[in-house]
């Protein structure tokens, strides 16, 4: 495990703005730099890099983070690896948690099985590959789906061979336990072993990062399955992996939109027709870590299945995937095509760009949804539509709160000729009466305006830039629980300690000049909580920039959606001449509306009492000191 403390003094030596020129055009933009965002296609910059501020953010896609986030998401390398990069890059060494003589061990036993299992998997490649080339009839074979040479080079397809053993030509040593382990072998009860993958085109399958993790086969004979999976091995898991994916990283990026699919064949043969952005999942229906990890290739996501009563079921599983992890700024479709055709037939039959136009008429996720219910339920009668709201009732809750859930909930409400209100509160009686999956991925504010009349809007979640309006008495609220429905913590968020959140991510060193007197002023209002916290995260890992603060925070806490929501607000602005003035008359602003809230609160119980009449006194004292810019003392 590499410190935190590692980590922050790492952040401080590099510069973002040189890890992400490497790999991004970047051009002097004011204070800050722009350039077109790696993460999704766009003509007009809206990827912008602070220098001072040490943090990026895309206002198209909502990218955004420090230099160690760019490379992860970017490369797709792993956090430890990116972390080793950037270290190498400024002449550090890693620091290692100390591990005890077994965990060494361990881990050193571990890298070398890992090491030696894609040694394993690298050498049935190569195998296939030659026995491609050796092999007319499956070379004829890809040449009938219409396939080149050269984008069976691209994706390293191969050849499996007929005979039961083939791989023995490969590995002399057939009984070595970690062929079987590598999903290459099966061993039969009786202690037989032979090939897994038998008269099958071979699909290498490459993780995020290019790694070889596994083998995909279909058949081009008679048989079943047609498509045959490596089995679950420490390198690989189908409900966690996607086919192409390191593959049609480029496309995805210039096409802005990642286009999911059902086979392997499909996604090699929209590639051959020049729709090279597909992906397909591993014979497992769609799961949330495989939403994931569409989402952090791209924003815009096309599931494409047949129109029959499979790829119904499929595309609903899918969409019961999606559901807690939509955004704001996210788009989900769905494309049927015809029952005839998959996306590879149609695309041969009909041409890329009849494809790409059936791509556009794709139908969106919420409209499938709402049409899906609608044709399972008879909604001209009482209880149609009662048994529709009963089955949507557990979709709507695990949609997170925000903008999105709230038209969704609208348009069924009119659906089942409910108003929103009756919709809301028949979800807040199902939310209260079980424990089902509920989201951080947005927070909610309650909004106090001045006829006591609560509304609520959304704070922006990462990509959401627009300036939130002004409100007080505010609260963000605390992260739910899955796992029991707990009533959750509000903690207030005023106009004034937001000042100070965007303050403090701007100018994390303001940490450095709080003295007891300040510490104390915060401590005692209740409304800013957030702002006690983010203090305590900037002082314990020592984060002095915004990028670094964004890293050292939890993932899904409170801070983590503060930095995200307001990062990219303070990432707009330009640097303050003097922050510290700044803060300190935020202080002051807040003792002033404390001492008022006092005073009035003395006053309505009536000053009876000598005590009370001194204490008003003393704080009437403290506030002209205050108005008139007096020297600050503590009360």
């Amino acid at each position: 495990m590499i410190p935190e403390s590692f980590i922050q003094d790492l952040l401080a030596r590099v510069d973002v703005v040189d890890v992400v020129g490497r790999y991004v055009q970047l051009r002097k933009g004011g204070a800050n730099l722009l350039g077109l965002c790696p993460f999704h296609k766009e003509k007009t910059p809206s990827f912008t890099v602070s220098p001072t501020k040490q943090f990026y953010h895309c206002f198209g896609c909502g990218a955004h983070g420090s230099a160690i986030t760019f490379l992860i998401e970017h490369t797709g390398a792993s956090f430890p690896e990116a972390v080793r990069t950037l270290a190498a890059s400024a002449g550090m060494t890693v620091p290692e948690t100390p591990r005890s003589p077994q965990q060494r061990q361990r881990d050193r036993q571990r890298k070398q099985e890992i090491s030696r299992h894609e040694q394993i998997l690298e050498s049935a490649r190569q195998h296939y590959l030659a026995n491609l080339k050796a092999t007319p009839r499956a070379i004829e074979y890809l040449k009938s789906r219409g396939l080149s040479g050269e984008i069976a080079a691209r994706f390293g397809l191969g050849w499996s061979g007929d005979d039961r053993r083939g791989l023995t030509a490969v590995f002399p040593n057939y009984e070595d336990p970690m062929l079987v382990e590598c999903g290459l072998v099966i061993e039969a009860e009786d202690g037989r072993r032979y090939d897994r993958f038998r008269e099958r085109i071979m699909f290498p399958i490459r993780n995020a990062r290019g790694k070889l993790i596994g083998f995909g086969g279909r058949i081009i004979g008679k048989g079943e399955p047609k498509y045959l999976n490596s089995p679950e091995t420490p390198l690989f898991s189908k409900g966690r992996e996607l086919y192409g994916l390191w593959e049609s990283r480029a496309a995805v990026r210039r096409e802005g939109c990642v286009l999911v699919v059902e086979g392997y064949m499909d996604v090699v043969g929209l590639a051959q027709h020049g729709v090279e952005n597909a992906v397909a999942t591993l014979g497992t229906a769609t799961t949330q870590e495989h939403v994931q990890k569409l989402l952090r290739a791209s924003n815009k996501v096309v599931f494409s299945y047949d129109g029959d009563q499979a790829g119904m079921r499929a595309a609903w599983r899918a969409l019961q995937a999606c559901l807690p992890l939509m955004r704001d700024d996210v788009s989900v479709r769905f494309l049927f095509l015809p029952s005839e055709h998959d996306p590879d037939s149609y695309i041969q039959a009909f041409g890329d760009k009849a494809f790409r136009a059936a791509l556009d008429e794709a139908v969106s996720l919420s409209r499938f949804m709402l049409e899906e219910l609608a044709r399972r339920h008879r909604l001209d009668e009482a209880e149609g539509r009662a048994a529709c709201v009963h089955e949507a009732l557990p979709l709507l809750a695990s949609l997170p709160q925000n903008a999105y859930r709230l038209q969704v909930e609208r348009e069924f409400a009119q659906l089942v000729l409910l108003t929103p209100e009756e919709l809301a509160g028949l979800l807040r009686s199902a939310s209260s009466g079980h424990s089902g999956p509920a989201s951080t991925n947005s927070r909610h504010v309650a909004v106090r305006e001045p006829a006591s009349e609560t509304v609520r809007v959304d704070i922006p979640e990462i990509g959401s830039v627009p300036e939130p309006p002004p409100f007080e008495g505010a609260a963000w609220e605390q992260p739910r629980r899955a796992s029991k429905p707990a009533a959750r913590t509000r903690h207030s968020v005023t106009p004034l300690a937001k000042q100070l959140l965007r303050l403090l991510i701007a100018h994390p060193q303001l940490v450095d000049g709080l003295g007891d007197q300040q510490l104390e002023i915060l401590e005692r209002s209740p409304h800013l909580k957030l702002v006690r916290d983010l203090i305590a995260l900037a002082a314990a890992s020592g984060a002095r920039h915004a990028g670094a603060l964004l890293q050292a925070a939890e993932p899904g806490s409170d801070l983590e959606q503060v930095l995200s929501g307001l990062g990219p607000q303070v990432l707009a602005e330009e640097d303050l001449p003097d922050p510290q003035a700044e803060w300190n008359d935020a202080l002051r602003r807040i003792e002033l509306e404390m001492i008022k809230a006092e005073q009035t609160a003395l006053v309505e119980a009536g000053l009876k009492e000598a005590a009370q009449q001194q204490r008003y006194q003393q704080l009437n004292r403290r506030r002209i000191l205050l108005e008139t810019g007096g020297s600050r003392k503590v009360l």
